[in-house]
C-alpha cells in the first residue's frame, strides 16, 4: 500500500511540474532548437487535366521553375502523391496522382498571396477546378 501511495505522490508531482500550456511547451521546445514560430504551407496539386491526360514531369518541373521558385526561392519540398477529391458538381469521387509542394515561411499578407497566386497560376495553366491549400504553425530550425 506504501508503494502505492508513493507512486501516486510521484504522479501527482510530475503532473503538477507540467502544468504549463501545450503552446507553452511547444515554445519552449522550439527555443532548444533555436527555432522560430512560422507557417508551413502545403499545396495541392491534381495532375489529371481535364480531357487532356495529365500533367507531365516536364511540365511540372518548368511550373516549378517558372511559378514556385521565383516566389519561395529561399526553398521547399516537393513530394509525390496519390489523392483523391470529391467533384462539387457531380458527387463522383476523383482519384489521381498528385504534387504536394511544402513551403515554411513567414506568416505575413505577402506569404500568402504568394501562395494563392500560386494556386491561380495552376488553376489557369493546367485547366484545374481546384489547388488545395493547407496552413498551419509550426517552429522551424534552417
Amino acid at each position: 500500500m506504501r508503494a502505492l501511495i508513493q507512486a501516486a505522490a510521484a504522479w501527482l508531482v510530475l503532473v503538477a511540474g507540467t502544468n504549463t500550456s501545450t503552446a507553452e511547451g511547444a515554445a519552449t521546445s522550439c527555443q532548444l532548437i533555436n527555432g522560430k514560430s512560422m507557417m508551413q504551407a502545403e499545396l495541392l496539386f491534381g495532375r489529371r487535366i481535364a480531357g487532356h491526360g495529365r500533367v507531365s514531369d516536364a511540365q511540372w518541373s518548368d511550373f516549378l521553375l517558372k511559378e514556385v521558385t521565383p516566389r519561395f526561392p529561399d526553398g521547399l519540398t516537393q513530394l509525390r502523391a496519390s489523392g483523391q477529391w470529391r467533384d462539387p458538381d457531380t458527387g463522383r469521387i476523383t482519384r489521381e496522382p498528385s504534387f504536394v509542394v511544402r513551403i515554411i515561411a513567414a506568416e505575413t499578407p505577402e506569404t500568402l498571396s504568394r501562395l494563392t497566386q500560386i494556386g491561380a497560376a495552376y488553376r489557369q495553366r493546367f485547366h484545374q477546378q481546384s489547388v488545395g491549400l493547407t496552413l498551419s504553425t509550426t517552429c522551424a530550425s534552417f
